[in-house]
């Protein structure tokens, strides 16, 4: 089976089945969150919301339990986008036709992504609106 790159400059990773180092670990995990957000629309609007809560949290000088708070609420974020860009991905990589369990699935991961956005807005609201 043919496996598209992603986008132009990544390459699919060497054999899977020879250990990896920690070197090689850090190097393809940040190659992944780089194409992420390279490649992925949403990416570009949980980024600027990050920097604006970042900066917004500077200007409020939050205590260091906020920032633990919001920490966690960007981190959960990026985790289910990156969830669901890897398994869109994948799922481009199975078939390209209209599938309805890959639809399911995608559309399951989408909404995972939203149940995680709209809690740390909710989050972020009561941290910064005390």
């Amino acid at each position: 089976m043919s496996v598209d790159s992603p986008s132009s400059g990544d390459s699919p990773r060497p054999d899977l089945s020879e250990p990896r180092t920690w070197t090689h670990k850090f190097r393809d995990a940040f190659r992944g969150v780089a194409s992420a957000i390279r490649t992925q629309n949403s990416c570009h609007v949980h980024l600027f919301a990050t920097v604006a809560v970042i900066v917004a949290g500077f200007v409020r000088n939050l205590s260091t339990s906020d920032w633990c708070l919001i920490t966690l609420a960007i981190g959960g974020v990026w985790t289910a986008e990156l969830f669901n860009s890897a398994l869109e991905s994948l799922a481009r990589a199975i078939n390209r036709r209209p599938d309805p369990h890959i639809a399911t699935a995608l559309d399951t991961a989408s909404g995972a992504v939203l149940v995680m956005a709209f809690a740390a807005a909710v989050l972020g609201g009561l941290v910064f609106l005390k």
